[in-house]
């Protein structure tokens, strides 16, 4: 079975002691791909390097994340916008974008206006986004119904059939499902059937949020398999299918080739 970790840090530095064996897993897990979303200034260089290593597993994409952003975030926006306007061909998306208001809600006007003004890029160069949505359905939403033909994917997403409704009105969007389906606490059992494995695209986050029988240890992309089996348990779909269907909507959604 082949799979895509459509969200991945694994240039970050929880990988620097260890990051080729981790990447050999993967391709022996059935890793085909894997994207890596930025998150601030910086990781671009990190990520690029990682990026440069294994250039037909790793795809990039490029935004500055939420809780990057503070008071003057101009130089922080305005190198990525020129990463993606001079070299668009190295991006298969903008972000990781979005807002997040779990821990602090101070910067959230600073947040909303720094997501939308890289929704904006994305649509201006016909790119899907990758969004952060933590604590903030109705901020995004709101955001994103001013830009209608947004197309992307709910990064780590564990909400409601509700808010599967809602996002679905907003744009084309699919839903990145990770460890948290394993978890014991999860509601996404629930949320699956309303999503529908057409809509479901794979991800880790790695190094965070490992499944079971992982959960508390790093994570990786050798663990997807065990992700997607949680799915097929949920779903009652043969693993091998929602493997093949994940992977189309990753290659589909993020225009990658194999």
């Amino acid at each position: 079975m082949k799979f895509i970790d459509t969200h991945s840090h694994i240039y970050s530095e929880e990988f620097d002691a260890d990051r080729q064996e981790v990447i050999k897993r993967a391709v022996q897990a059935g890793l085909t791909g894997i994207v890596l979303p930025n998150i601030g200034l910086d990781s671009i260089a990190r990520m690029k390097a990682t990026a440069l290593e294994n250039p037909e597993l790793f795809s990039m994409a490029m935004g500055i994340h939420p809780e990057e952003i503070e008071h003057d975030n101009q130089e922080k926006l305005g190198v990525a916008h020129r990463e993606l306007s001079e070299h668009p061909e190295l991006y298969v998306a903008v972000g990781e974008i979005g807002i997040d208001l779990y821990w602090d809600t101070t910067y959230e006007q600073a947040q909303t206006d720094a997501f939308e003004q890289q929704i904006a890029w994305a649509n201006e160069l016909g790119k899907p986004v990758i969004i952060h949505c933590r604590n903030s359905h109705s901020q995004i939403l709101e955001v994103l119904q001013r830009y209608p033909d947004t197309k992307g994917v709910f990064h780590c997403f564990g909400g409601t059939s509700k808010e599967v409704e809602e996002i679905r009105h907003c744009g084309d969007f699919y839903f990145g499902i990770g460890g948290v389906v394993t978890f014991r606490n999860s509601k996404l059992g629930e949320t699956l059937p309303a999503i529908g494995l057409s809509r479901i695209v794979l991800e880790t986050d790695a190094p965070y949020l490992a499944p079971v029988p992982f959960r508390g240890k790093r994570n990786e992309s050798a663990y997807i398999p065990v992700i997607s089996r949680k799915i097929s348990e949920v779903l009652s779909v043969p693993e091998d299918v929602v493997a093949d269907v994940t992977t189309k909507n990753a290659r589909a959604l993020f225009c990658l080739n194999g």
